[in-house]
């Protein structure tokens, strides 16, 4: 009969309590044999909630104490030469990672970048010419140990295929990655070898780049490298998600492996084809239920899709799973006492989208009927979405039917804007700010809690926010910062403090998802209209105005981050919500302005994460992102500065894009990728100002004065020095007080060194 199971499940604890335990190890604070006690307890719990809630299949190796990649690279001993010394397996990694290792071992960390069009970040694996790998499958070998002695007995290992691993990493000569393809694939045949030894029968080989434009010598690759990958009595399921298949198919159909999974959520249009082409004694695994968002299923609509599978193949040949790992979701909605009650009866976290997978199971194989209660029960919350008086908001709708090209343009080019800015600002050469955020203590998180409890009034708080900001504000004129920044106190998340201020939103208690290493979010959910009820970020910038004669950046989420950071409603484009964001945001914009807050940023880090996967889908993409962050900057006059910022992401294939949005300076993340970001801009002619980051905030190392002066002369060998400004990567909210003042204060006399030679 068909088979139920799941390709990945979130690592993080119902209650974080991986992220806890992770960061007190870092901290020095607990053993490593303790961090393993958390991580085994978790795991065993996960393993148990999958047989207990009806798989077939236990899905096992997907957890890891920081990322999945990187947990590829160690058990391929891809380990560059400076973390020799890092240490034992686990504090290798996590050098590898952030940079240092519990003991104080430091060495340059690695890249990190976005994991396809998710939030989701991994480590970039570092290959070098003539790369050598070794397996080191201990971790997996032990994870399989500990579910069979837990008595599951149906185990599928999941592992990333060799073809994906290439493409995430790096190879910093140039030469191409694929020349290490044939010595790679001997070491993972080994590693199916080891598994095969130890009982297993299934392999789940996540395969995700089959969603991409993949050249001619990557696809034939994957025939080379499937051929060779053959074990007897092993079969591999080829993973493929977050996209369709298309011409992929066609070699695709071809490899010899025991069945496919393909994704019928962020693919839905594939299904056909793939019937038509896949192998009919094959496994054919159908994602059905969506891993990357939190609405529930309409069961009877997926039950359809199932049947349509149904009339050309046996059932034993159809798998029902999860589209794609569950890591992009919360775990248990049934910990949200406080949603709204008609909100909280439309989703579905983790958990329940693993009963969807075996209500789907069970329906599949003994009928409809035999589900009926479950399926009429789900049809009423599904439909009651549709109607529900809290979506809809014809203000909102008018608004964004009556938005013409307009008014998102500038009243002049930027060439006009610079010297009216310039003459207005007089900023020195190579002017230095922060991103947005400083170091959140205890006390700023516990009072906000507090507040939040109504345990603190609105006065005490407000005072204390404003001491806070205060501090801010006087430790960066002390430095000798240009232009500053409030620190953000009053915030909890960049996507989630904005959410809270508008309409059309809902939040959880602990709807948490990993974003990267121990670094956790709580998307807000986007589940009707958007509009703006009220000024959300004027009260605390003008306060920080007042504080200072140097100008005081206003501080905001751009329209597509905003978007892709939250669960985003499914009944409507999302360029028609994108634009209700912006539109909101565009009114926040011109009270900051008309308050007296004349330099502003519109933060977009998502606005390459948001890119389609195929490329004959990025025109649409882009012309949309681009024109809703123009709606949201262009209400303001010349004088007043743009801003905006984006992170770990690949600009060279939409530069003219990152253009387009015409923000008058664009500060990135570069100091990882040694300012290699800029190669882009320099040779697109980049006409507007750029801030590339010359300090990475997501290491706890603190930067040289002289690391940051080599990277500023880097920057200007890509940059006129008229166009460039200096700043960290990112926002500084992670990080420790101590760190930041160091690494900033390194950051102004690099700057004032390097000043004192043009």
């Amino acid at each position: 009969m068909t088979t139920a199971h799941i390709l990945g499940y979130p690592r993080i604890g119902e209650f974080r309590e991986l992220k806890t335990e992770v960061e007190k190890y870092w901290k020095a604070s607990v053993s490593q044999e303790d961090l393993l006690k958390v991580q085994h307890a978790q795991e065993q719990k996960i393993w148990e909630d999958q047989k207990n809630l009806g798989l077939d299949l236990i899905t096992v190796g997907d957890y890891a104490l920081y990322d999945h990649i990187l947990d590829t690279s160690v058990t391929f001993s891809v380990i560059p030469e400076r973390f020799a010394n890092a240490g034992d397996e686990i504090d290798t990694m996590f050098c590898m990672a952030r940079g240092r290792t519990p003991k104080g071992v430091e060495a340059f960390a690695c890249e990190m970048t976005k994991w396809f069009d998710t939030n989701y970040h991994y480590i970039v694996p570092e290959f070098a010419k003539g790369q050598t790998f070794k397996l080191n499958s201990t971790r997996l070998v032990n994870a399989i140990s500990r579910a069979k002695s837990f008595n599951h007995s149906k185990i599928k290992p999941v592992i990333v295929g060799p073809l994906t691993y290439l493409w995430l990493g790096k190879s910093e000569d140039g030469f191409n990655k694929l020349d290490l393809l044939e010595n790679l694939l001997v070491e993972y045949v080994k590693l199916l070898q080891v598994l095969k030894e130890n009982g297993i029968e299934w392999v789940q080989v996540d395969e995700p780049i089959l969603s991409l434009d993949l050249d001619q010598a990557w696809k034939s690759a994957f025939v080379t490298a499937y051929s060779k990958l053959v074990v007897p009595e092993l079969k591999l399921l080829l993973t493929t998600y977050f996209g369709e298949l298309r011409d992929n198919l066609e070699f695709v159909a071809q490899l010899p492996v025991a069945g496919l999974h393909i994704d019928l959520c962020k693919g839905e249009d594939q299904l056909d084809e793939v019937l038509k082409k896949w192998p009919t004694d094959k496994v054919l695994s159908l994602g059905v239920v969506d891993g990357r968002n939190i609405w529930k299923s309409y069961l009877k609509k997926k039950l359809e899709i199932l049947q349509t599978a149904r009339k050309s193949r046996s059932d034993e040949t159809i798998w029902v799973a999860s589209s794609c790992s569950l890591l992009h979701s919360p775990i248990d909605l049934a910990h949200e006492t406080k949603l709204d009650a008609e909100i909280k009866s439309w989703l579905a976290f983790a958990k329940q989208k693993i009963e969807e997978v075996s209500l789907l199971s069970r329906g599949f194989k003994n009928g409809a009927d035999s589900i009926k209660g479950k399926l009429d029960e789900n049809e009423r919350d599904v439909l009651s979405r549709t109607t529900s008086k809290k979506i809809h908001d014809d203000a909102v709708k008018e608004r964004v039917k009556n938005v013409t090209p307009e008014i998102s343009k500038r009243k002049n080019t930027y060439e006009v804007r610079y010297k009216v800015q310039d003459k207005k600002y007089n900023l020195p050469l190579l002017p230095t700010t922060t991103i947005g955020s400083f170091p959140q203590t205890a006390d700023i998180r516990r009072a906000r809690l507090q507040f939040k409890k109504g345990e603190l009034s609105e006065a005490d708080y407000t005072k204390l926010m404003k001491e806070e900001i205060e501090k801010v504000i006087r430790f960066q004129e002390k430095i000798g910062l240009d232009i500053l920044v409030h620190g953000e106190p009053e915030r909890n998340d960049m996507v989630e403090y904005f959410g809270e201020l508008l309409d059309g939103f809902a939040f959880t208690q602990n709807g948490w998802v990993q974003s990267y290493g121990s670094r956790c979010v709580k998307p807000p959910i986007i589940y009707g209209d958007v509009k703006r009820a009220a000024p959300m970020t004027v009260k605390w910038s003008t306060y920080s105005q007042s504080l200072t004669n140097k100008p005081v950046k206003g501080m905001l989420t751009g329209p597509i981050t905003i978007l892709d950071w939250s669960f985003v409603r499914d009944d409507q484009p999302r360029k028609t919500t994108t634009i209700q964001i912006a539109l909101a945001l565009r009114d926040e914009v011109v009270d900051l302005e008309k308050a007296g807050i004349t330099v502003i940023q519109i933060d977009e880090p998502a606005f390459r994460e948001a890119l389609p996967l195929r490329r004959n889908n990025w025109e649409e993409y882009l012309q949309w992102a681009a024109e809703s962050f123009r709606i949201s900057a262009s209400g303001v006059e010349d004088s007043t500065q743009i801003h905006t910022h984006m992170c770990y992401a690949e600009f060279n294939d939409i530069i003219r894009y990152i253009a387009e949005l015409d923000a008058d300076v664009i500060s990135i993340e570069s100091s990882r990728s040694k300012m290699e970001l800029l190669n882009a801009f320099e040779q697109y002619k980049y006409p507007n100002s750029i801030g590339p980051g010359v300090y990475d905030i997501h290491s706890p190392i603190v930067p040289s004065k002289e690391d940051i002066v080599t990277l500023i002369q880097q920057a200007l060998s890509h940059i006129p020095v008229n166009q460039l400004h200096i700043n960290p990567d990112c926002g500084l909210k992670t990080r420790d007080w101590p760190e930041v003042e160091k690494s900033l204060k390194f950051m102004v006399d690099a700057v004032q060194q390097v000043r004192s030679t043009l």
